[in-house]
């Protein structure tokens, strides 16, 4: 506290009004008096290593190696993931975690090494552990991929959690991704990224050359989900490495290089900071596929949502009521524009209120609800954590009676500042409260909504100055365990998306849930998906749009995608064009309304005709979205994904973050620069068609392209069978021309509703017979047998 502080909130009150104002720097002195008398002061403190090898125990997939000042637990999962806890940290409890831990393989055994130390040999990977505590991860030919040098940890003498570090070496030509997704990635660029969920506010595009920051990484824009993932790949092989702790903290990374000869290379290095929490850590090892697909073995398969999400949604953000949404709802129909889903946010609630309705703007809601849906339009409710704290308000009396809501170290409860004034916030990290939470969707299902989007679920606490977070002495239950928001911050939001999610499969079990969320961690994808932040309206916030999505496919989120147009401006007609473009092949397609008017009818005849084919093409793709959802859920892999996916070993494929692949079977190069017509794409391996022309480019290699404003390059791999709505509205496959002698594929899962039943997995093959292409069903009866009618594209010379 200083006098900047005091400046600020004298500033805020004249910025946001009085009687907010006013509240907002209440707030900031109540938060910063909590954690100054509630939270337990730093004081001297004292510097400790591990130490040498004192014992060795061998145990099921690994064992006990201890050292003079602490000890160090090994174990090898069944699906060849390693993890390793210090000081006695365990897998379990984890948020992270899916279920149980996953067994230890029994091959798997801690025997001496021949350089003194000792090494676990494992299927997929080696571990090795040297004398003095460095941790190496090796190839199951020897190479290694990461080097954990000696953890160090610094532990107040007067007693309260340690703060920790923990250094690593990569290999030289090795590059990061991950961390939640950031706005400066995909690929993570020399520089600080804290590892703490902060929001709100809009996230910016990345900037090239910009210093280390605390915030998304370099550039320093906060982001609202962060998760301590790492995914690394280098020409020896592909490994994820996650941090299991949820505390704030840092992480610093610099890339390597390589010399001129053997011995002249320079490591990359990953330092972690926490500032408390357990020092435990897994790792998979493999080809990118192999690796998600562990990952999502331990951490839970992603939420398929329902078929009907994977189209096109429209939300506003201020105060709107029923003849607005009417009038919206004409204008596309009106227009030829495919929407699928209508987004109240929280303007819409009665005074901002959760769980309320606006009776003055949405007199007959349920009937609004139901017209919309014989349209085959959804409503999607806004619901945000945060209750006011108002006698006569009927989720802020029950959560009272039920003591839900976070308290402070005194015993009384935390109160915040929102929208809708002074608020309190339930404790989801008590199975009690979340029960009781889940139960209340069943108000909005009453009122006829389909689905749900937490937003403000930091959470965020409006404050006159600093961070606009609950203090970090606020008392959480931690599922037993009990704690402080310290540790409970960044898992605040996955615990109110579990409370959803389970309290809408028990209001309505026939169904699958749809949920997606502003913030989360490591897990979220268990739940539904995420809307990576308001990024800023701009061409570095398209370009950021994209880097999220990629960043957080790599984490294991496959449904997410920022609103069309970013937010805290009016996008150019050109801007808002090129944004569509792109959100028309993101697994998540929201376009926005603010304060300005952004239907796409409003910016001209010319952008509301390119806007349609888009949105066209969306809807005549989304039978191939229902597969890759599907696929997602069993495999892990990501919908979006980095060109390199298929290729790790093609170094030139790493750096390039202005494409990507959708699924296997197609490739899109956005224009993200304003005026361009033409750009340049570099294609992976293969054979590539560009479906706007039949043109065909064989691969590896960079070509240029028309990007025309009324189309995006899009490129089809030769032998691709892709399921796409076909011109009568039944499902058919588009097959590319596979290279002669090959055989292409694909698979298709018609997904035939919204519910639970396991759709079938149909797999496809297609090949060159003489001047002909089959194409054969596995299983069924040849081409006369197919379910689906065919059609053959890019056919030519081969």
């Amino acid at each position: 506290m200083d006098g900047r502080d005091l400046v600020r909130s004298v500033k805020s009150v004249g910025s946001v009004g009085a009687a907010q104002g006013v509240r907002t720097v209440r707030a900031a002195w109540r938060r910063w008096r909590a954690d100054a008398t509630g939270s337990p002061p730093r004081g001297a403190e004292r510097a400790r290593t591990p130490g040498s090898v004192r014992e060795v125990e061998p145990g099921p997939g690994g064992g006990v190696v201890r050292f003079g000042r602490s000890e160090l637990r090994i174990r090898v999962a069944v699906n060849g993931a390693v993890f390793w806890g210090w000081d006695g940290a365990a897998p379990e409890p984890s948020y992270a975690l899916a279920g149980c831990c996953p067994h230890p393989d029994p091959r798997a055994v801690l025997e001496p090494d021949t350089n003194g130390g000792w090494r676990v040999v494992a299927e997929r990977v080696t571990v090795a552990v040297s004398w003095h505590g460095a941790v190496e991860v090796l190839t199951p030919g020897g190479v290694v991929l990461r080097r954990e040098l000696p953890p160090r940890w610094w532990e107040p003498v007067a007693g309260g959690p340690a703060h920790w570090m923990q250094r690593s070496e990569v290999r030289a030509d090795a590059r990061f991704f991950g961390l939640g997704g950031r706005a400066s990635g995909p690929r993570l660029r020399d520089g600080t990224y804290r590892l703490w969920n902060t929001g709100p506010g809009p996230v910016t595009g990345p900037r090239r050359g910009s210093g280390p920051g605390h915030g998304s990484g370099p550039g320093g824009a906060p982001f609202p989900l962060t998760m301590p993932v790492q995914l690394v790949l280098a020409d020896a092989g592909t490994h994820l490495v996650f941090h299991d702790c949820s505390w704030d903290g840092t992480v610093t990374l610099r890339e390597g290089a390589e010399g001129a000869g053997s011995g002249h290379d320079r490591a990359g290095t990953s330092e972690v900071r926490m500032e408390g929490g357990p020092l435990r850590c897994w790792v998979m090892v493999g080809t990118p596929a192999r690796v998600l697909l562990a990952w999502a073995s331990l951490t839970g398969a992603p939420a398929p949502p329902p078929a009907w999400a994977l189209g096109r949604h429209h939300v506003w953000r201020g105060e709107v009521g029923e003849q607005e949404v009417r009038r919206v709802v004409a204008g596309h129909r009106e227009h030829g524009l495919p929407l699928d889903a209508v987004h109240l946010g929280s303007g819409r609630r009665d005074s901002h209120q959760g769980f309320t309705v606006d009776q003055e703007g949405f007199p007959e809601l349920p009937a609004l609800a139901g017209e919309l849906r014989r349209d085959g339009i959804r409503l999607v409710s806004a619901v945000g954590p945060a209750v006011p704290a108002v006698d006569g308000h009927a989720v802020y009396e029950a959560g009272a009676a039920r003591d839900a809501f976070v308290r402070d170290t005194s015993g009384d409860v935390v109160q915040g500042v929102s929208r809708s004034g002074d608020v309190v916030f339930p404790d989801f990290t008590h199975p009690r409260v979340r029960a009781w939470w889940g139960g209340l969707y069943a108000e909005r299902l009453e009122q006829g909504f389909s689905g749900f989007w937490h937003d403000m679920n930091g959470p965020a606490s409006f404050t006159a100055f600093g961070e606009p977070v609950l203090p970090r002495s606020a008392r959480h239950a931690l599922d037993g365990r009990e704690g402080d928001h310290r540790e409970a911050h960044n898992v605040y939001a996955l615990c109110m998306a579990r409370a959803a999610h389970e309290g809408l499969r028990a209001l309505l079990p026939e169904e699958r849930p749809f949920l997606f969320s502003g913030s989360g961690w490591v897990g979220v994808q268990r739940y539904g998906g995420i809307l990576p932040g308001e990024v800023a309206t701009g061409w570095p916030g398209l370009r950021a749009s994209l880097a999220l999505v990629l960043g957080l496919g790599l984490c294991g989120v496959p449904y997410a995608g920022p609103d069309v147009g970013g937010t805290g401006g009016d996008p150019s007609p050109e801007l808002y064009l090129r944004w569509l473009q792109l959100g028309a092949h993101l697994p998540l397609l929201r376009t926005r309304a603010g304060a300005g008017l952004r239907e796409p009818w409003e910016f001209g005849a010319e952008v509301l005709a390119h806007a349609r084919a888009a949105l066209v093409e969306r809807r005549r793709l989304r039978p191939y979205l229902v597969t890759l959802a599907h696929l997602a859920r069993r495999t892990g892999a990501p919908c979006v994904r980095p060109l390199w996916w298929s290729a790790p070993e093609d170094r030139a494929l790493r750096d390039c973050e202005d494409a990507f692949l959708l699924g296997d079977s197609l490739l899109v190069a956005p224009v993200l620069v304003a005026g361009a017509v033409r750009r340049t794409v570099r294609l992976p391996g293969g054979r590539w068609y560009e479906t706007a022309t039949g043109r065909a480019f064989d691969g590896p290699a960079r070509a240029v392209v028309d990007a025309p404003l009324d189309r995006v390059p899009v490129f089809a791999r030769a032998g691709s069978v892709i399921p796409v709505h076909g011109e009568g509205g039944g499902l058919e496959l588009e097959v590319w021309a596979p290279v002669r002698g090959r055989v292409g594929g694909g698979v298709v899962v018609a997904d035939a509703g919204d519910g639970w039943e396991e759709p079938e997995v149909e797999r496809y093959t297609a090949r060159w017979a003489g001047s002909r292409i089959v194409v054969e069903r596995e299983g069924g009866h040849g081409t006369a047998g197919l379910p689906h009618p065919v059609r053959v594209r890019g056919i030519g010379p081969n």
